[in-house]
């Protein structure tokens, strides 16, 4: 007998609305966000003993999210983070089309600063690995 088959046997299988498979994703996104906001601390922890400002977490614009925002002087560097098993693999996790949308959203944080556009600022790639250990990538957009 499968879990399914006992479970709608004893009447908390999808007739009441239980389903088991959409169970494991909730728990699976809790984790997952969960790992991704000790992530993003590790990394927050790294820039602010570099003595930079923290300035936003999470900050939403039109086009997006971006992880975090510091200010190191008058640049403001955009953080993303990535967590994966090894740093390789947090590299390859950030696509051109990701570039291209923290691109977008930083637009529109600087178009509230004193320079509008003309901030100087810097895109970094904060990978944390399994081991909890945070490797900067910094410029990392290239020409994003």
């Amino acid at each position: 007998m499968t879990i399914q088959t006992a479970m709608s046997q004893t009447g908390s299988g999808p007739a009441t609305g239980f389903d088991p498979r959409q169970a494991r994703r909730a728990t699976h996104r809790a984790r997952t966000f969960d790992s991704g906001l000790a992530a993003e601390r590790s990394a927050a922890r790294h820039y602010l003993r570099a003595g930079m400002r923290f300035r936003a977490h999470r900050w939403r614009g039109a086009a997006g999210e971006i992880d975090i925002i510091f200010a190191d002087g008058d640049q403001l560097v955009f953080v993303e983070v990535k967590k994966a098993r090894d740093f390789d693999r947090a590299r390859l996790a950030l696509s051109p089309r990701q570039m291209q949308r923290i691109a977008r959203t930083a637009e529109e944080y600087v178009g509230g600063e004193p320079c509008g556009s003309l901030t100087d600022m810097r895109f970094d790639l904060a990978m944390v690995d399994a081991e909890g250990r945070v490797e900067i990538l910094e410029n990392a957009f290239g020409g994003a």
